[in-house]
């Protein structure tokens, strides 16, 4: 029996469309499946336990031989929703941010927009699990994926990372895209492809299999969440891999 290809997703409902073919069975015999946080699926196709991640964009260069098999991705040509900096206080008065242990991508670009765009320097801190109840005062936090929408109008101040990324250079963000550091054929990269694409193709069947109460999940979908990779978000990718090199 031919061995599977091991592929590896994010957790999170931005996920949800591209693994929506896989889920329906598509490639069920080519494929397993395994969903964790991002950081986590970094370290496994480091060390081999993946053949295929949707990897945070900023974990592509510490992995040799890495290729992009996909033209789906999880960006944002815009406001995202779901990776923003929370605070109960203006941005100008925060000074200590704890960063999101989930997500390397998402610290290395507040890094990038508190030096070239607000400006700053706060302090910045390792966060645990029970971080978010400690954004007080003049303490703020990054929050990630599911639980920033959870916690989207939680808090008097919320400042959207990939639009302040937008703003400070007119490109989109790529936050994630569909990584391997093996050798595939073109056949199953093609039918990988294709798979990934029927999620966008039934957007009406993954909306009505998911749901959260504090965000209209059409709108993250639609709106906020752009999954093609375009020529215009090959640039932004570029453009931040080349200023992850800086930090």
């Amino acid at each position: 029996m031919q061995k599977k290809i091991r592929v590896g997703a994010v957790s999170y409902l931005n996920t949800k469309p591209l693994i929506y073919g896989f889920e329906k069975g598509k490639m069920k015999d080519e494929i397993e499946l395994t969903l964790d946080y991002p950081s986590k699926l970094m370290t496994s196709l480091q060390k081999n336990q993946l053949d295929i991640a949707l990897l945070p964009v900023a974990s592509i260069s510490s992995i040799p031989n890495t290729e992009i098999i996909s033209s789906y991705c999880i960006a944002s040509n815009r406001q995202v929703a779901s990776v923003c900096l929370f605070s109960e206080v203006p941005i100008e008065e925060i000074q200590e941010i704890y960063l999101d242990y989930q997500s390397r991508t998402s610290v290395a670009l507040l890094r990038i927009l508190l030096r070239d765009y607000w400006h700053m320097r706060p302090m910045l801190l390792d966060a645990d699990e029970d971080y978010i109840n400690k954004i007080k005062g003049k303490t703020a936090g990054i929050i990630i994926g599911d639980r920033a929408l959870e916690n989207y109008n939680h808090f008097p101040f919320r400042y959207d990372l990939a639009e302040a990324w937008f703003e400070h250079t007119q490109l989109p963000f790529v936050f994630a895209a569909w990584v391997t550091n093996q050798a595939l054929t073109d056949d199953f990269k093609a039918d990988f492809n294709n798979t990934i694409g029927e999620g966008l193709q039934h957007m009406d069947d993954v909306l009505a299999s998911n749901s959260i109460k504090e965000y209209d999940l059409k709108t993250y979908f639609t709106e906020n969440i752009s999954y093609e990779l375009n020529e215009d978000k090959q640039k932004g990718l570029t453009m931040f891999l080349k200023l992850v090199e800086q930090l």
